[in-house]
């Protein structure tokens, strides 16, 4: 497999995906964070809304418990953990799909996203494929469609720079650190780029992203 497609899954090796929602539970104020995320994307009633790189479903499961008569969609590239996310789906009792797929070569048509959120997937992504994958998210969008997205950015305190080479070297955080993904994103030809808000965490500095498909 060349380099481009390489996976890379949550917490970088398959072994523990097992512990992944009790790492992000309690180190990275994942509910608080989450819910933010949501409010931010604005979702309304019949819009159709894909959570990218889903992992557990727990961002998935609280969309569709926020937003009820909205159409929630999860895809993630990692067999295993939708196994888990199945479980948690059934167990909440929600109505949601969850697709098998890669963020840079999704199973949907053109422009049939309202809305495509994602919680601390981009950074897994080499830096093609977080290029790729703006793009494939840029096609399946409806014009004037948003994307959300919540994950590691620029240090913004003393704290956060001093961690931010382990964070670095964390998967593919790179870009994230050095403050590249609203460029990434007006490349792939996204509007009015921005970043709404930033969060200390034990991990460093996540950022919550904006960007719109121009209508």
């Amino acid at each position: 497999m060349s380099v481009p497609d390489k996976y890379i899954p949550a917490l970088s090796y398959d072994r523990l995906t097992p512990v992944f929602d009790p790492v992000l539970r309690w180190s990275m104020r994942e509910l608080e964070l989450k819910r933010r995320l949501i409010t931010q994307a604005r979702i309304e009633p019949g819009q159709r809304v894909l959570d990218l790189g889903c992992g557990t479903a727990t961002l998935t499961i609280l969309l569709k418990q926020t937003h009820p008569a909205a159409e929630v969609v999860g895809l993630d590239g990692d067999p295993k953990i939708l196994t888990i996310a199945e479980v948690k789906v059934a167990k909440a009792g929600v109505d949601l799909t969850l697709d098998q797929g890669l963020a840079y070569d999704m199973p949907y048509p053109d422009q049939s996203i309202d809305r495509v959120v994602s919680s601390l997937v981009i950074h897994h992504l080499t830096t093609e494929n977080k290029r790729r994958a703006f793009k494939e998210i840029y096609r399946v969008l409806r014009p004037g469609g948003e994307l959300h997205v919540l994950d590691f950015g620029r240090p913004h305190n003393l704290y956060t720079l001093i961690v931010s080479p382990l964070i670095r070297r964390l998967e593919a955080a790179a870009d994230n650190v050095q403050g590249l993904l609203p460029a990434m994103l007006r490349e792939a030809g996204f509007d009015q780029v921005e970043v709404t808000q930033r969060f200390t965490t034990i991990f460093g500095s996540l950022s919550l992203y904006r960007a719109w498909r121009p209508a």
